[in-house]
């Protein structure tokens, strides 16, 4: 009989056993100690859960661990939750954690044995890992200020919370045909880059005074890369049962033949997006309106950082960097006691791996400022230290040919002490492998992983691509430079390509990077 193909193997496994009953078989594994079945791992990504390599692992070591991802609703700590994270990370997870692009935590080292135990801790502060990761929709972004922004569009934390209601465990949608990504926004600033979800909703002022939501649809980075597709606008009383509708459609409709033409965009460019419509609308029973395109703030000026008023009177919001989303637990755990010590509110992450802090009162705010500085948390960052990104990277993944954290860190060191008062907004990102974890292909910079010959010699380094952008209509990816480099050398390579960029009259360094390589003799959008 001939063998299952990737696709055939995992429709199987979740057609034999929902993702969401594998529960009761972690708690039975870490009591009995068993041997895991294979298809059970594939299974405890519907909780977070991945194997993680042995890179960093005493080769005397047996021992399966694990990456676990934690889901944070709205992207929303507060002080308990966050000192119990960091409490997580130094008791079980070797002083790990890490903020991702969908305003997650990521621990390493976890073992099947402490998976109870780790559970029990974040159930007892309300967090939960059910639907991180698997083929179910994973966390729905939205601006890390909402409701305290004098300037949003609109308060979405209650569609946030609803959506997040709709799906969580919902067994509906529980068995999608991949991963599907949702945001809502409610920012000015329109900083959750709704151009690659999966679907977005976003609040638009019309000049009849009144708000809707911009409906995009089948933005990607990965195998499906593509900008997402403008629908239409809808009432706001309106995005719960779109979503629904649209997942329904994808559930049913999406491929499930072929792992990497599974996603949401490989729909809507099969069908095209007027069919897309047209199903979409008779589903849900609600009519797209038709108005003019907006314009949308470019990403490079996306973020929160620093010091702004809250609408809450005398009260401010810290945006601060962590470069590359590393933080660890013991950094999790003083910032932690910080924010009870000055009364914040609390912390919420951000899409760009890095968090801020809510509704301090103005007369904590520089003594908390100062305080955050003495533990090594970054409030006021830098152009490098506010917007670079890093996948997991070599040390605990399976797929990566390269390290990318700590050399987030070496890098953004490096251009700080060289460019101590270039005040451009850089994005950067590094990735160990050639997929899109840390959205290499919407950056100026982006470096993904590969392997390099010298001579005789094979170096991990990077291929480096230029260009990536976001900004609605006016939206591209990155494109293929040629250039591959060896990892030490991509600090020295930035540095270059920063001091050409000064002697030029480009608008843009991201404008300048494209038209530099835009001579190359295979100029394409990175793939």
């Amino acid at each position: 009989m001939a063998s299952e193909t990737k696709a055939e193997r995992i429709e199987r496994i979740k057609r034999e056993k929902d993702g969401l009953a594998v529960i009761a078989d972690v708690y039975r594994y870490a009591q009995t100690k068993e041997a895991i079945d294979p298809e059970d791992i594939d299974r405890f990504k519907w909780y977070g859960l991945y194997t993680q390599s042995k890179t960093l692992q005493d080769e005397s070591d047996e021992t399966q661990y694990y990456m676990l991802r934690v889901k944070v609703a709205g992207g929303y700590l507060n002080a308990k939750q966050a000192a119990v994270l960091g409490q997580i990370s130094v008791d079980f997870a070797r002083n790990s954690a890490d903020l991702t692009t969908r305003q997650d935590v990521q621990f390493h080292w976890i073992t099947i044995e402490d998976l109870p135990d780790v559970l029990g801790h974040l159930a007892l502060v309300g967090l939960s890992v059910v639907g991180a990761s698997g083929d179910v929709p994973r966390n729905i972004v939205c601006c890390p200020i909402n409701g305290i922004d004098a300037d949003q569009i609109d308060d979405v934390r209650d569609i946030v919370a609803a959506l997040n209601d709709l799906y969580r465990e919902n067994r509906e949608f529980s068995n999608l045909p991949r991963k599907f990504k949702i945001g809502v926004n409610g920012c000015s600033k329109h900083c959750i880059s709704h151009e690659v979800q999966d679907l977005a909703f976003t609040a638009v002022k019309h000049a009849d005074g009144k708000v809707r939501f911009s409906v995009s649809v089948g933005g990607g980075q990965a195998s499906n890369r593509r900008i997402a597709d403008h629908i239409g606008y809808i009432e706001r009383s309106e995005i719960v049962p779109l979503a629904e509708s649209v997942a329904r459609i994808y559930r049913d409709e999406g491929r499930r033949d072929n792992r990497s033409k599974a996603r949401l965009g490989h729909l809507v460019e099969a069908w095209g997006v007027e069919r897309f419509v047209e199903e979409l609308e008779k589903d849900s029973g609600i009519t797209l309106q038709r108005f003019d395109h907006i314009a949308f703030t470019p990403y490079p000026r996306r973020g929160h950082f620093g010091v702004a008023p809250s609408v809450k009177k005398a009260h401010n919001t810290i945006g601060c960097a962590v470069i590359g989303g590393r933080i660890g637990g013991e950094k999790l755990l003083k910032l932690g006691r910080i924010l009870e010590l000055y009364g914040a509110e609390g912390i919420t992450l951000t899409s760009s791996q890095n968090f801020v802090i809510v509704n301090v009162h103005s007369d904590a705010t520089e003594p908390l400022i100062d305080t955050l500085k003495a533990v090594g948390i970054i409030p006021y960052p830098s152009v490098f230290e506010a917007r670079t990104l890093a996948c997991t990277g070599l040390d605990f993944c399976k797929f990566a040919v390269s390290e990318t954290k700590e050399l987030a860190y070496d890098v953004v060191g490096y251009l700080n002490a060289k460019f101590p008062d270039f005040d451009e907004p850089v994005s950067i990102s590094i990735n160990g492998c050639p997929n899109s974890c840390a959205h290499p292909h919407i950056v100026d910079l982006g470096f993904t992983g590969a392997v390099l010959k010298r001579g005789d010699e094979r170096l991990k380094g990077f291929d480096l691509i230029v260009g990536g952008h976001l900004e609605g209509e006016k939206s591209r990816f990155s494109i293929k430079t040629g250039v591959k480099v060896a990892s030490e050398e991509v600090a020295p390579l930035i540095e270059s390509l920063i001091r050409e960029y000064d002697t030029t009259t480009n608008l843009g360094f991201g404008n300048f990077l494209r038209e530099k390589y835009a001579d190359e003799s295979t100029i394409s959008p990175a793939s």
